[in-house]
């Protein structure tokens, strides 16, 4: 861990990051829990939203990871800026070591430090993914200009449709997209070693991670306009247009190739990519162009240190200490209605733990 460097930075990026992970840290579950002891609509809707799709179409929650790996491209020119005036060897270490590492906390995510066969090990991640998709996306800026970028970006999508309609399957054919009948899967399962996350599918294998390098690319395309010399409102406006344009081509695509974030299909790199352009858009807007940033560093603090929180809510036992805090106040409450609110003590734990990183200025730099 270190001090971070002090350099200007996007708050509503790192305001963003925190909403988005703020739903997979413990947000999802107050609603969920809300949602079982009130039965509001709109509550219930949330809840609904707040769960994945058994194979195609689309929920909220198929948007979190996603709009991370999008931010992640957002902040390439940024990180990058001096690639022009930098040894580029230097560069290309610097994004090949930050990719490798996230392979590996994946990894160490998934099976914890303990020695285990090969076999029963999964290597493929979230992480894992991040690391990979990010790593090709920002040597792609390293190593080409913008128009090039584009034509990769485009020439990706339309070739993993292409493959996943027309290649066949043993035993299956070509043309279907069930979980036991696809190419990705098919090749996915033959090629990694250890554990599936599905058994015959890994909606973080390699193969989909090939379209996955267009969502953090769509995210370097944000960060360009971001960056640029344009007006700030022009900004907005172009973030506003792109991501309307992806929506409108993600659904219509939708037809022919459906939204699937296991396969993490075209369609629905368009889509949630629609969705990333219009939520920074807004963000930006209200935090780093209006200026109303004043609750915008409750949703920082989590955004800045999101990698860690990411590890530690997995391997630190945030559910002891909040009892321990809380405990003594909930026995005073319905069963129902505790639940409730330890789930919201624990992500108030959490938020002060990472609270007290943020004051102490220390960061979880990869």
């Amino acid at each position: 861990m270190t001090s971070p460097t002090p350099k200007k930075r996007l708050l509503s990026l790192d305001a963003l990051r925190g909403f988005d992970m703020f739903w997979i840290i413990g947000g999802e579950e107050i609603f969920h829990l809300l949602a079982k002891t009130t039965s509001w609509p709109w509550v219930v809707a949330v809840s609904y939203q707040l769960n994945h799709p058994d194979w195609n179409g689309f929920r909220a929650y198929d948007l979190i990871f996603p709009l991370f790996l999008f931010m992640a491209g957002v902040s390439t020119p940024y990180s990058l800026a001096n690639k022009h005036n930098t040894d580029r060897n230097v560069l290309v270490r610097k994004i090949v070591q930050r990719g490798l590492t996230l392979v590996l906390l994946g990894i160490i995510y998934n099976n914890g430090l303990e020695l285990k066969p090969i076999a029963e090990m999964r290597f493929a991640s979230v992480l894992a993914r991040i690391g990979l998709a990010g790593m090709f996306a920002q040597l792609l800026y390293v190593y080409t200009n913008t128009r090039t970028q584009y034509y990769i970006f485009g020439g990706i999508l339309i070739s993993y449709w292409l493959f996943v309609m027309l290649v066949p399957v043993p035993g299956c054919g070509a043309g279907l997209m069930t979980i036991d009948c696809n190419p990705v899967s098919y090749i996915d399962k033959n090629i990694l070693p250890g554990l599936l996350h599905k058994t015959i599918h890994d909606p973080e294998g390699l193969v989909s991670t090939l379209p996955a390098i267009c969502t953090a690319l769509l995210g370097i395309f944000a960060g360009n306009i971001l960056k640029s010399e344009t007006a700030e409102t022009q900004k907005i406006k172009q973030l506003l247009n792109i991501g309307a344009l992806c929506l409108v081509v993600g659904y219509v695509w939708d037809f022919a190739f459906p939204i699937n974030k296991n396969l993490w299909t075209s369609s629905f790199v368009l889509w949630v990519g629609g969705l990333s352009m219009l939520l920074l858009a807004v963000f930006y807007w209200l935090i780093d162009y209006k200026g109303y940033n004043r609750y915008a560093w409750v949703f920082s603090v989590i955004g800045t240190n999101s990698i860690l929180i990411y590890l530690a809510s997995h391997f630190i036992d945030f559910d002891k200490t909040t009892e321990a805090l809380f405990g003594g106040i909930f026995k005073y409450f319905t069963q129902p209605t505790q639940h409730i609110l330890h789930a919201v003590g624990f992500v108030l734990v959490e938020w002060l733990f990472l609270y007290f990183l943020y004051k102490k200025k220390v960061f979880l730099k990869v």
